[in-house]
């Protein structure tokens, strides 16, 4: 079963959540702040982090921006606080995503499920593992192993989020896409993600991929549309 670390100051929410995943099948490490939490990463293979927001001595954001500058594991980031910024924050700075407390456990279990399903690569369908490279401009997508490289062959790291997001764009070059239908390629129909969330991945796919993410030319806004991935794109 997946391995998951829970990262947050309060004893009582770590058991707590800890007893909850274990019953479900998961395998569960915890750390209280961000020496522990890194410290785990280092010496045990975690699929999915899930991250409180306000801790002690180093807050949620700066962690996950950190484990995001070296590293693809995706994020779950919760939060005491009801606000639309700080959910913001989360999805730009590389989470996948964001839940309010007190929340559902069961809602918790549900998000962890979507998430770890966006970015598994390990138990991939045998459909999805004869998918190809694919290409636009001077991009390689590599469907199977979840990586996109420059032209001079570089990684380019990229959130559970932004690799579903662009790879519904890559699909479905050179149409009128709304926020709506990107959702339901990239996350499903059922997924009740907030409003502005594809807005961001946009942009942080942007600032990725564009020579001039202000003015893009590859993923383009259409006024009343949504947006449209303009580059050709092919197989390798």
């Amino acid at each position: 079963m997946p391995n998951l670390l829970v990262v947050d100051d309060d004893k009582d929410i770590l058991d707590l959540l800890t007893g909850f995943l274990q019953k479900h099948g998961y395998n569960v490490s915890v750390a209280e702040g961000g020496q522990d939490m890194f410290a785990t990463l280092e010496c045990e293979a975690i699929d999915l982090v899930i991250l409180d927001i306000m801790l002690r001595n180093e807050d949620g954001f700066s962690l996950c921006q950190r484990l995001r500058s070296a590293s693809n594991i995706p994020v779950i980031m919760l939060s005491a606080m009801a606000n639309h910024t700080d959910r913001v924050v989360g999805l730009e700075i590389g989470a996948d995503d964001y839940l309010t407390k007190p929340f559902d456990q069961r809602e918790l279990l549900a998000r962890v499920k979507a998430v770890l399903r966006r970015v598994r690569d390990k138990t991939m369908p045998t459909e999805e593992m004869a998918r190809p490279v694919l290409c636009f401009g001077s991009w390689r997508l590599d469907v199977t192993r979840r990586e996109l490289r420059a032209a001079n062959q570089s990684l380019v790291l990229l959130s559970g989020g932004e690799f579903e997001l662009l790879l519904a764009f890559v699909e479905h070059p050179r149409r009128v896409l709304s926020r709506e239908q990107l959702m339901d390629f990239a996350r499903g129909p059922s997924h009740a993600a907030y409003d502005r969330s594809i807005d961001v991945q946009v942009s942080r796919l942007r600032h990725k991929l564009e020579d001039d993410p202000k003015n893009p030319e590859i993923i383009r806004t259409v006024r009343n549309g949504g947006y449209m991935f303009a580059s050709a794109v092919t197989k390798a």
